[in-house]
């Protein structure tokens, strides 16, 4: 039995619309920057990320509202968003690298129940993503940006390790979906600083 609430869900949604409104932020800033192959990669790993966490907190609200235990949400959210973080990421990278045309990833399907390796590649996913923005962060001078990358890692390093926890109860859940606000916010404000200060028509230096 599952200690969830409609509040609860609710507020998992937070962190989803938080995270929507970088990624459109990035994908706008970055179009031009990453060659067809990157930005695909990219804009396949910010929708996987933003469904596996819209998906899971309406997982959430339909167990809270006792309309149903829907299964499927809750077992995809691991694989979904560590694989959408982990596109993101390469993306990325490969953007600052200069090397966008290569083949980047190949994911063979899982086939075992453990969260582990969805949790490293989350976690890998994202650490690509605030290093590369953060590498830009230091190019364009705002540091302020670069301290928003470092606290959204941080979080996301906090998440992983919440994963391995017991997340049946109801301060679990809190806790996980406060932390996940405060990552998703802090990428938000380093992402938005990054625009204001001219990310679109910042060029790239090989």
């Amino acid at each position: 039995m599952k200690d969830f609430s409609i509040a609860m869900a609710l507020v998992d949604y937070i962190p989803v619309v938080l995270f929507a409104v970088a990624a459109v932020l990035l994908q706008r800033d970055l179009y031009h920057k990453m060659s067809k192959g990157a930005f695909a990669l990219f804009a396949a790993g910010t929708v996987n990320i933003f469904c596996a966490g819209a998906l899971k907190a309406t997982y959430k609200l339909l167990y809270a509202a006792g309309i149903c235990d829907f299964e499927a949400l809750d077992h995809m959210f691991f694989p979904v968003q560590s694989i959408g973080f982990l596109l993101t990421g390469v993306a990325v990278v490969a953007m600052l690298c200069g090397r966008q045309k290569k083949a980047l990833l190949s994911v063979a399907p899982p086939v075992f129940s453990g969260t582990f390796l969805f949790v490293g590649l989350m976690v890998a996913g994202l650490a690509c993503l605030d290093a590369g923005l953060g590498y830009i962060a230091v190019k364009m001078k705002k540091f302020s940006a670069l301290a928003c990358f470092i606290v959204s890692f941080i979080c996301c390093l906090c998440m992983g390790y919440l994963s391995s926890q017991e997340f049946a109860k109801a301060s679990m859940n809190w806790l996980a979906e406060g932390i996940n606000v405060i990552g998703q916010g802090a990428l938000l404000l380093g992402v938005w600083a990054l625009h204001k200060a001219g990310l679109a028509d910042w060029e790239i230096s090989k």
